[in-house]
């Protein structure tokens, strides 16, 4: 299955159909069981933030919102870089990173023509190949966030469910908790890299842009329609519940989550929340559609199918692993890094998943190798946590080539840059994000998830 990922012979999705045909023919897994891994309640989360996704692409919400983020942080050059990067991470939180850049890209193309029309075309160069960069890469980091912002990340919270069913859940906040701070400051770093590399020689020898385009562009989104308004409040609704749905300890007291309201809290999950909000778009109605809703099936039709399909693969590949011994077999091969510091275990395992997913699709390379690290912390008797968190943020920091990531893609479809201007920068920011990655887990997720380093949990044993 790993091979046929990374050549694609034939669609991702179905190469991930194998292990439904395999996994009974030779004897691992009844087909029932296998099955029953390609729709859970990850697939569930997936589901309900598409939707949401979908009805704010709908109704140009996303727009709105990326646009008014770059009128209010400027136009002088350092600014626009800033903003666009601003926009895109937050967007890409929420909705794909792929979507995302598809929607920065256009209005980005506007600024960068708007600047050659009042400077040469060669001086701008430059600046325009460093703000293509800004959104492609802004897009995957800003996705690191949520559990939803990229699937690498959902994919982890499954098939850590799968090898450790009685460990605590891996929930939306928690999550975040880990993630953000990685984000912010990789987010960062990026921005002053880039200024440094595109900004800081050339922005005073070229006329700045004034900011008619991008008010333009926003004026021809019109005033605030109301079904941009209903959006907007479900989505911070959706925000808030998601993040309180289970207690979070902040050490010395605890927030106690709006689910223990119910008999049964833990029936309670991230996913069931998602399709409560999804299901609520197709039932409120449209105020400029007479008869119609703020969401509808052909919309709803746009679901990428093929992702959900390429999780139901991983996660029965990661279920055929455990079952049949493979993990295990691997973490006893392993057996000799028990006595390797956890800290340059975290640092290995960053470096591997991050030069990997250049060139192979993000999602398979975390679903082939969670298993074996899953497997590895077994035998190490180490939380299973150390190894798998930085392999799922490592699999976005893919920065270097155009088949990376959908975003690398899209910006370099511009034909605007070259790989060479890609792979210079991105090996840059890998080595940083590599560095980042190993430290957050080592300090910040020993912290969020309570992590004893010489400690391996009950749940794990």
């Amino acid at each position: 299955m790993a091979l046929w990922w990374v050549t694609e012979v034939i669609p991702l999705a179905v190469t991930s159909l194998l292990p439904f045909v395999l996994f009974p023919i030779l004897g691992i897994m009844n087909g029932k069981v296998v099955a029953s891994n390609y729709f859970n309640d990850i697939i569930f989360l997936f589901l309900g933030g598409f939707l949401f996704a979908l009805a704010m692409q709908k109704w140009n919400l996303h727009k709105r919102i990326a646009l008014k983020i770059l009128l209010i942080i400027g136009n002088t050059p350092a600014k626009l870089m800033f903003g666009f990067m601003l926009g895109t991470a937050f967007l890409s939180m929420w909705i794909s990173n792929t979507a995302t850049t598809m929607l920065m890209v256009p209005i980005l193309m506007s600024i960068i023509l708007k600047l050659e029309e009042i400077n040469p075309k060669e001086s701008i160069r430059h600046f325009s190949t460093g703000l293509l960069l800004a959104v492609a890469y802004s897009a995957s980091i800003g996705g690191i966030s949520t559990l939803v912002g990229t699937p690498p990340n959902l994919s982890f919270a499954r098939i850590f469910v799968i090898y450790f069913p009685n460990a605590p859940e891996i929930s939306f906040a928690s999550w975040f908790f880990y993630a953000f701070p990685i984000v912010v400051i990789l987010f960062l770093i990026t921005f002053g890299y880039l200024y440094l590399v595109f900004i800081y020689r050339d922005a005073s020898k070229w006329k700045h842009i004034d900011t008619s385009t991008i008010n333009d562009e926003y004026a021809q989104l019109g005033p605030w329609i109301i079904e941009q308004k209903i959006l907007a409040v479900l989505f911070a609704l959706l925000a808030v519940l998601w993040f309180t749905r289970v207690d979070i300890d902040l050490g010395s007291f605890t927030i106690r989550g709006w689910s223990n309201i119910f008999n049964n809290p833990k029936f309670l999950n991230d996913g069931t929340v998602a399709i409560v909000i999804g299901i609520l778009l197709f039932l409120i109605p449209s105020k400029n559609n007479k008869g119609k809703f703020i969401m509808d099936w052909k919309t709803a039709e746009n679901i990428p199918w093929e992702i959900i399909l390429l999780f139901g693969g991983g996660f029965a590949l990661a279920s055929g692993f455990k079952e049949s011994g493979l993990s295990q077999w691997f973490g006893d091969q392993l057996i000799w890094l028990k006595d390797v510091h956890p800290f340059v275990i975290i640092l290995s395992v960053a470096l591997l998943i991050t030069f990997l997913t250049e060139l192979t699709s993000n999602v398979a390379t975390v679903e082939t190798f969670l298993p074996v690290l899953a497997g590895l912390a077994i035998s190490t008797e180490i939380n299973p946590l150390l190894f798998m968190l930085p392999a799922t943020i490592s699999a976005s920091l893919a920065f270097m080539l155009p088949s990376a990531t959908p975003p690398n893609a899209i910006i370099f479809g511009t034909k605007r840059l070259k790989v060479l201007d890609m792979s210079r920068t991105g090996i840059v920011l890998n080595l940083i994000g590599i560095v980042i990655v190993t430290l957050a887990t080592y300090y910040i997720a020993t912290f969020v998830f309570n992590i004893g380093l010489h400690i391996n949990p009950e749940w794990a044993k």
